[in-house]
């Protein structure tokens, strides 16, 4: 008997229906002499650190061993999976299976995640029998047939399984001994709560808060733009003012500062005859659109319709997973399988057959046509967001999952349009000894542009800009030309804008921009930045789920708990060169050039190192569970602990907490009866963590 161990039950009933359905069992699918069992994600996880911590440390109420200094770090020399206890019921299952099983199909998501997940249920039951590995990147039936036909050896991909392991364990190393760590230190400087520290997600956090502090100490400076219409012969244009470089009144950055200098040039040149210096046409062309990475599509989409990054990962996860209507969606990479450009006229049938309201759009694009798009050179673990050949339906789409999908479909579309061309124009225009330019475009073939019904943000930009694309009279150079009217305009530099989340993921991706050293901004320019396509929406999500983040309309600023975070932790756990280093050295492993187990050493140094220096001393967290009175009269029902009265949101509403968090986590709400204000609630009292570790 054939095993297939799938992901989720979803890529269990894809591979199924494929190969042809006989029988179902619990927690199974019989197919002929196969059988395809699955997952739930992650079967397993890291035990907890009480593990590995002597067996006489003092617990609390709950049976949770108190946190301690002299416990730090926690280093394991075994690591320890455990079963989650809500996949234990379908682990027995697939046990069961492997025992009457010759054979084995990894049939995970095509990534280190999915690749580690079944290996290591593999590695739980001990099982060595023969492993196959099942790749495809959709779940449609001509991606299943393909990927069932092209099974490659297990093995080949265990240093994805290995990269997925020192990351998984990389980050228990510096999230359990670090949270732990600054958190006691932060209840020695008299703070109470929970002070999670991570790999990517403190460096993340320091993004923001570095481009929120930047924002609030920029001060404005105002500085003018000179602008002329100015009319030839043939018509009338706008052009802006050029400085010559030893011209007087401006600042360091080439800004016209000086008001009497840009009123004098106003009146210089206004009702002066003047000549053409420069007259240059060049056609020039726009290559149509990439499809989609994650990063991408998250950006526009935060911009468009203010979706957060979770929410874009969702509605790609859900067409993909569910409706079968796009491909894999935790992609880094942007390019097509050249091999794939074949399938192009089948794809597009079921674009058609799936949005109806496109017939039009499907009926203009050629097939024969191969963007830049299709291009095997670039093409990383997985290829670009795309549509299916599955013909589905949009009827079971939520809004957000259809904008979604338009958004992919018609960056699939522009692919087989021609390329946009236009008609670029610059002129120079010299009047009074200064000088004027004013640029043009004339669009000459709107090729891919078809497909899209907004007009080009990037257009619209320019159009507003001083002497933007305008559409220019046909002149020569040596015509001459009249300075009808100058006209000052006052402006102010900008800050820079604050993050909103796909910005964000996009800062994360792209982290190099932010890092001055030339060495270190080289070599990040040619990784991918910290965390992953698959993490980054879920870091921003924990950040604003601890209350490190909030968002305001579209924009994610840091809380005050937030900053005070940063501020009490060293730059080297903040440094996002760190964290992109962990991915270099990951992405080693996954190719097979570094071994696991110097990587997890590296770690463990650098754990030690990190301890020490949060062990030494205290720190006040700002904006976390600052220290108020420990009652003396009202104690905690669990551990005897003095509790804590503590606002909510809520005006004058009160609820009690245990002064001995997070050794005991105990909470208590105000008494509702008049009589018994101020006074907890012994009756309903429960292990609520909610309030106190957010």
């Amino acid at each position: 008997m054939r095993l297939f161990i799938a992901e989720k039950p979803s890529v269990a009933k894809a591979i199924a229906s494929e190969l042809g359905q006989s029988g179902k069992g619990d927690g199974f699918i019989e197919c002929g002499t196969d059988t395809v069992t699955w997952c739930f994600g992650h079967m397993l996880e890291q035990a907890e650190p009480d593990e590995y911590t002597p067996d006489d440390v003092p617990r609390n109420a709950r049976g949770k061993k108190i946190w301690r200094v002299d416990e730090l770090p926690i280093i394991p020399t075994d690591w320890m999976l455990k079963a989650k206890d809500d996949a234990k019921q379908q682990l027995a299952v697939i046990g069961k299976l492997l025992k009457e099983a010759a054979e084995i199909v990894n049939a995970a998501d095509p990534d280190r995640e999915g690749q580690l997940l079944v290996d290591e249920v593999l590695e739980h039951f001990r099982c060595n029998k023969p492993a196959r590995r099942f790749w495809v990147s959709a779940q449609d039936s001509v991606s299943v047939k393909r990927g069932l036909a092209a099974l490659k050896d297990n093995g080949t991909y265990h240093g994805w399984a290995d990269a997925a392991r020192a990351r998984q364990r990389a980050d228990w190393l510096i999230g359990m001994n670090l949270s732990r760590a600054y958190t006691l230190r932060a209840q020695r400087g008299g703070s109470r709560g929970l002070l999670t520290v991570g790999r990517v997600q403190t460096p993340t956090l320091t993004l923001v808060v570095a481009r929120d502090r930047e924002i609030e100490a920029f001060k404005p400076i105002p500085y003018h733009t000179i602008r002329a219409a100015i009319q030839h012969s043939g018509g009338a244009f706008l052009a802006s003012w050029r400085a010559k470089v030893d011209q007087a009144g401006l600042d360091a950055e080439g800004r016209l500062v000086d008001t009497a200098v840009a009123d004098a040039l106003v009146a210089k040149v206004t009702g002066k005859p003047g000549t053409v210096a420069e007259y240059t046409q060049e056609a020039k062309k726009q290559n149509q659109p990439l499809a989609f990475a994650l990063s991408d599509i998250t950006l526009l989409a935060s911009n468009k319709f203010g979706y957060s990054a979770e929410d874009v990962l969702n509605a790609c996860q859900t067409l993909y997973e569910t409706h079968k209507l796009t491909s894999y969606p935790r992609t880094d990479c942007a390019y097509l399988p050249e091999s794939q450009h074949a399938d192009s006229p089948r794809v597009l049938k079921a674009i058609q057959h799936v949005n109806p309201e496109l017939a039009g759009l499907v009926a203009g694009a050629d097939p024969r046509l191969k963007s830049k798009t299709w291009n095997d050179s670039k093409i990383t673990a997985h290829h670009g967001i795309i549509p299916t050949m599955h013909n589905g339906s949009k009827a079971g789409l939520i809004e957000r999952e259809r904008n979604i999908y338009d958004l992919i479909v018609r960056a699939y579309l522009a692919q087989f349009y021609c390329v946009h061309e236009y008609m670029s124009t610059t002129v120079v225009v010299e009047v009074e000894d200064e000088t004027f330019v004013a640029t043009g475009k004339v669009v000459t073939r709107n090729g891919w542009r078809d497909v899209y019904q907004e007009v080009d943000e990037q257009d619209t930009e320019k159009d507003a800009d001083e002497g933007g694309n305008q559409r220019l009279p046909a002149m020569q150079k040596g015509d001459g030309v009249t300075c009808k009217q100058a006209t000052r305009k006052d402006a102010k530099t900008k800050p820079p804008a604050r993050f909103t989340e796909g910005t964000l993921l996009r800062a994360m991706e792209n982290i190099h921009k932010v890092v001055p050293e030339p060495e270190h901004k080289k070599m990040l320019r040619e990784e991918d930045g910290i965390g992953t396509s698959a993490t980054r929406a879920s870091i921003i999500s924990e950040l604003k789920r601890r209350g490190f983040l909030e968002t305001k309309g579209k924009q994610i600023i840091g809380t005050t708990l937030g900053r005070s975070m940063i501020d009490a932790l060293p730059e080297v756990v903040k440094s996002p060169v760190l964290t992109a280093l962990y991915e270099r050295m990951l992405k080693g492993i996954e190719q097979g050039t570094a071994e696991l187990a110097a990587f997890i050493a590296k770690q463990e140094t650098f754990i030690r190192d990190q301890v020490t220096k949060a062990n030494d001393g205290a720190v006040a967290i700002a904006g976390g569970r600052e220290a108020l009175p420990i009652s003396t009269l009202y104690k905690c029902m669990a551990c005897g602990q003095g509790l804590i009265r503590r606002p909510t949101k809520k005006a004058d509403v009160f609820w009690w907490a245990c002064s001995n968090f997070p050794t005991c986590k105990q909470s208590y709400p105000e008494s509702k009866n008049p009589k018994l204000k101020g006074r907890p609630d012994y009756s309903t009292g429960r292990n609520n963590t909610h309030e106190q570790e957010q």
